[in-house]
């Protein structure tokens, strides 16, 4: 089935939801839910960085090995990692080995260091904020870029950013609260519409 289903307790949610209770929790109490503070908006960035090519439940499960991995996500701490920190990362099991996405996660802690004092990663992500268009009905009317997040991938990379496509993009702009693509049916997109954004998380 391609739209809303039943989930553990009974109410729609989107068909992806379904299929564990890491995956259900994690769209009830997070997908689509406003997320606020850079590191927030960083760890946020890296996890799917890491995603890209993987089943984000695979990152799901590692969430907390990767908190512990990098220190937080703290963007100071993180951008001063150096190539033992590397060679450290690389030998993690707990986390994704994978040495152009762990370079990338410090370069992109870098590169948000060095944004203007009047630019914010939240504020860059809130110009590419998106309320057009109905709500999708099935998981095939949900696409995965859009010409926004094609253009969000170039900001990104023009300001230093790594790891960051238009698919990559997208997946940002709908797991922190900047797209809403809860199909019409699911309980928890009218919570979602209800949210706010704020123009930059600070």
């Amino acid at each position: 089935m391609n739209g809303a289903v039943p989930g553990s307790d009974g109410r729609p949610r989107c068909g992806w939801a379904t299929s564990s209770t890491e995956y259900e929790r994690y769209h009830d109490e997070e997908w689509g839910r406003p997320v606020h503070g850079e590191a927030a908006l960083f760890e946020r960035l890296s996890l799917e960085a890491f995603q890209s090519g993987l089943s984000w439940i695979t990152i799901l499960r590692k969430r907390e090995a990767f908190r512990r991995a990098f220190a937080g996500f703290d963007p100071l701490t993180v951008a001063a990692f150096g190539a033992g920190d590397v060679e450290r990362l690389m030998a993690d099991a707990g986390i994704v080995r994978n040495r152009r996405k762990i370079e990338a996660v410090i370069a992109n802690a870098g590169a948000l260091l060095a944004l203007p004092d009047d630019v914010t990663l939240g504020s860059i992500l809130a110009r590419y904020r998106s309320t057009d268009g109905p709500p999708p009905v099935n998981l095939s009317d949900v696409p995965a870029t859009t010409p926004g997040s094609t253009a969000l991938a170039r900001e990104l990379k023009t300001c230093g950013f790594r790891f960051v496509g238009p698919t990559t993009a997208y997946a940002m702009l709908q797991a922190t609260g900047y797209v809403n693509d809860h199909l019409r049916d699911c309980w928890v997109r009218l919570d979602v519409a209800r949210a706010t954004v704020p123009e930059a998380a600070r």
